[in-house]
């Protein structure tokens, strides 16, 4: 029996654009013709998987239709969730239609992930599918290439040949994240990998009211055109509750599928900079380069209300003392140690560290040292051009 994707796309992607109403859901984003979504579809187009059930709302329908179409994905079945209730909702609501054979392994995706080297995951797919049972829950965990607070974790121990996950760690501080990677934590994608009757069995036992509730909305549901519309009035009794709180902080019976494979969820703008600089000739193009007085900076790719650069600062030089009204920025600084002011404060940064300017902040970056400094930049705003820079002080004479 082949293994059932079911891609959860129900996200907003509110991290990457706070205070912003009309924003992007991160797994739409046009990167340079590609979406996180997108990449998604392409990973399962492979024989080990059946044709995909997405869960997701009615805002991202045509999104997801239009993606389905440019990846020529024919069959699949929707999943319209009427109320957003967490992932402890939609994940059994998206099992529970009869499409789903009752012992069929299922897949669990989220629609904005970034993975790398697909071939190792279905490599670990295919060798751990046998032992899936009626009970247990097989979660992806990627080895760690660094401590981060932006991600969960999980540590295991050694049962045969599998690993049984023996505690969880919600979003740790960076002190705590160096801690639990040296006992041998692994960050928690989010991918889960289990039975249909492994998740039914597990929701009756630790979470009935869920199971009674979305079991209703998916009898109630009304089906056309490939989608299951959800009944609202069952599916809005379930509680808001996440999939980890609701079921694996309650089961024991878990086990780890260890990946390392190059793996981001692109949450923040630091992840997606870097991702930024890390494919960069990918999106170079010399007519893109603009010089300037203190070095010279590089458009690398013209987003939707985002416009992504790399800034470079030669020896000693120092960029105006400015602000901008339609644009804020992120920054990633990648090379040497540049001097930062930001309104009445100034720092020193160094490789790897970020910085937000507010959109209207008063800010200056100068290169004090004889090595050059490279940063990587976002904007994001109504206007993205040159012409959005009010100058307070310059060195090269061009402050109004």
């Amino acid at each position: 029996m082949k293994i059932r994707p079911v891609i959860l796309c129900g996200g907003a992607g509110t991290r990457l654009w706070p205070n912003i109403k009309h924003h992007q859901a991160k797994q739409f984003i046009d990167f340079g013709g590609w979406t996180l979504f997108g990449k998604t579809l392409k990973r399962i187009k492979n024989p080990l998987f059946d044709y995909p059930i997405i869960s997701t709302n009615l805002k991202y329908i045509k999104d997801i239709k239009k993606n389905l179409r440019k990846h020529k994905i024919k069959k699949y079945k929707i999943i319209l969730e009427p109320a957003k209730k967490d992932t402890g909702a939609a994940i059994l609501s998206s099992a529970l239609i009869d499409d789903i054979p009752n012992k069929q392994p299922l897949m669990f995706l989220s629609a904005d992930h970034l993975i790398d080297k697909e071939n190792r995951l279905n490599i670990e797919i295919k060798k751990n599918v046998k032992f899936l049972t009626d009970t247990n829950i097989f979660i992806f965990g990627i080895k760690p290439n660094m401590p981060s607070d932006q991600f969960g974790y999980f540590v295991m121990k050694r049962e045969n040949r599998l690993f049984r996950v023996a505690k969880f760690l919600e979003k740790p501080n960076k002190q705590k994240a160096t801690n639990i990677i040296r006992k041998g934590g692994y960050w928690n994608s989010g991918m889960f990998f289990l039975r249909k009757d492994s998740l039914i069995n597990n929701y009756i036992k630790y979470q009935r009211n869920i199971y009674k509730n979305s079991l209703q909305s998916v009898l109630k549901s009304k089906y056309r055109n490939n989608t299951y519309y959800l009944n609202k009035k069952e599916f809005i009794k379930n509680p808001k509750k996440s999939f980890d709180y609701a079921i694996l902080e309650k089961t024991k019976n878990i086990y780890a599928i260890k990946l390392d494979i190059p793996w981001s969820d692109l949450g923040s703008w630091k992840e997606i900079l870097l991702m930024f600089k890390k494919d960069k000739p990918k999106y170079f193009k010399r007519k893109n380069i603009f010089k300037r007085p203190w070095g010279s900076y590089i458009n690398l790719f013209n987003g939707n209300k985002f416009l992504v650069k790399e800034l470079i600062v030669k020896p000693k030089g120092i960029l105006s003392l400015q602000k901008h009204f339609y644009r804020s920025e992120h920054w990633v600084i990648v090379q040497g140690k540049p001097k930062i002011t930001l309104n009445k404060n100034v720092f020193l940064k160094k490789p790897n560290d970020t910085i937000f300017i507010p959109k209207g902040a008063i800010h200056r970056i100068q290169n004090l040292s004889k090595k050059t400094v490279k940063i990587m930049e976002v904007q994001l705003g109504s206007i993205l051009k040159e012409t959005d820079i009010v100058r307070y002080k310059d060195i090269y004479g061009r402050a109004s």
